[in-house]
């Protein structure tokens, strides 16, 4: 986790102070339901909450131990003990470090998505207000880079918002998949620990009982969460490299928010850069890239290796304190976007009407042209305001063969923009149930 790119909310989740009270938390929750069967007295579960949830665990002295035991789980046991006295002979009855390890680890990954799912609802919020705010701002669509055909800039980011519900749909189902708890001991068969105690645990922290856990929670579950972080970073990137290419010096339809005081470049001050979104384009690169050791961790040997358990030390703080810092730069960015209606149009008019060549090819092959024709007859037409600035109203009206097939009138009413937004409302409603 890098202190630049990381919020503390976020950063407090992946703690070891965190991790270290919800492994606690496991441990005293196991004997309470053993202390109901019976299996431990009740006192000494008592004792256990008592002490244990009054304690401060000493994460230095916890390190000291494990430099000696090579083993995390065991050193915080015994830190345990040293706090709770005699009766922390009961605790992990029966069970697993992978009980204690992968049971917290998806108690931590439900608390990121919690505050994920916090951010997109934020990230739709300042789209859904954007998108109405420029839903009949009128703005050239382009496809290759090309001007393509008119649209509305509210267009643009109503789609972008549809594609964020479809993510943040995606991440409630993500969350589901890796809410489960193991408490099955060795190779999980539950030889030595009810599974009773499993589902008292899963209950008690929120979760549900794996149903096969072997000694580990299955990974094709965790494999499924960091993939659908990396979709997300993938709809991240692609509105930040919109709003890049829209701020390009060539096209200014939109820019990022430029602060008083604010510098773009150390060599040239008269420079405005898109740094936010390139900041965007780089950690959506970074959150992507997460995803795919967390595919590889799925073939683990038998019923448990650990070749898993280092990638997920980085790749689980890393993803989600990197996702949560980049929807929030997001909604900034989005928020605070300035935008240039004048500019848009300015652009749109720039090729002097080619952008309504659709319209006059379908005007005439309904005027009984054929497709063939009535393409080329386009087509040279606009190939005289690519090369030689022409307009393409006037170089129609002009062209005899054209004038044949289709009155002025008709040519002329082909160059309505407001032919273009006409479904606009149809649109909007699709995405935000009103237009």
């Amino acid at each position: 986790m890098i202190p630049r790119y990381s919020r503390p909310e976020m950063v407090a989740i992946w703690s070891q102070e965190t991790k270290f009270r919800i492994w606690f938390e496991i441990e005293a929750h196991a004997c309470d339901a053993l202390a109901k069967l019976g299996v431990i007295p009740e006192s000494a579960a008592k004792t256990i909450w008592d002490k244990g949830g009054a304690a401060t665990f000493d994460i230095d002295r916890i390190d000291e131990i494990e430099r000696e035991t090579k083993h995390d789980v065991i050193a915080f046991l015994t830190h345990l003990a040293e706090i709770v006295g005699p009766d922390a002979r009961f605790v992990h009855q029966g069970m697993t470090s992978s009980d204690v390890l992968d049971t917290c680890f998806n108690v931590q990954l439900m608390r990121a998505t919690d505050l994920l799912l916090a951010d997109m609802d934020a990230l739709l919020a300042a789209l859904k207000k954007r998108a109405f705010e420029h839903k009949d701002t009128i703005t050239i669509g382009r496809s290759h880079g090309i001007h393509a055909e008119p649209t509305t800039f509210g267009v643009k980011l109503a789609q972008a918002y549809a594609e964020f519900s479809r993510c943040r749909e995606r991440l409630v189902h993500a969350r589901a998949e890796i809410a489960t708890c193991a408490i099955s001991g060795a190779v999980g068969t539950f030889a030595n620990i009810d599974p009773q105690v499993e589902e008292h645990v899963a209950e008690a922290m929120g979760l549900t009982a794996e149903p096969v856990s072997t000694q580990v929670i299955p990974r094709d579950r965790h494999a499924m969460f960091f993939a659908t972080l990396g979709v997300i970073a993938s709809s991240i990137e692609r509105l930040s490299v919109e709003i890049r290419h829209l701020q390009r010096t060539e096209v200014l339809e939109a820019e990022e928010y430029f602060s008083p005081g604010q510098k773009g470049s150390s060599a040239m001050p008269h420079k405005r850069n898109p740094v936010l979104t390139e900041n965007l384009t780089g950690l959506a690169r970074m959150v992507r890239a997460y995803a795919n050791p967390a595919m590889e961790n799925v073939a683990l040997w038998h019923e448990r290796d650990i070749s898993h358990s280092s990638v997920e030390r980085m790749i689980g703080p890393d993803a989600t304190v990197t996702l949560d810092f980049a929807l929030a730069r997001l909604t900034g960015v989005i928020d605070k976007l300035v935008v240039y209606p004048d500019n848009m149009l300015a652009n749109l008019n720039k090729f002097r009407g080619l952008v309504h060549s659709q319209r006059m090819l379908l005007a005439l092959t309904q005027a009984g042209v054929s497709r063939e024709d009535a393409y080329r007859l386009v087509q040279r037409n606009a190939m005289k305001v690519w090369e030689q600035d022409k307009d393409f109203l006037e170089e129609l009206l002009a062209d005899a063969d054209v004038r044949a097939a289709l009155p002025e009138e008709t040519i002329r009413e082909k160059f309505d923009l407001g032919y273009h937004t006409k479904h606009v409302d149809t649109i909007f409603r699709r995405v935000f149930g009103t237009a």
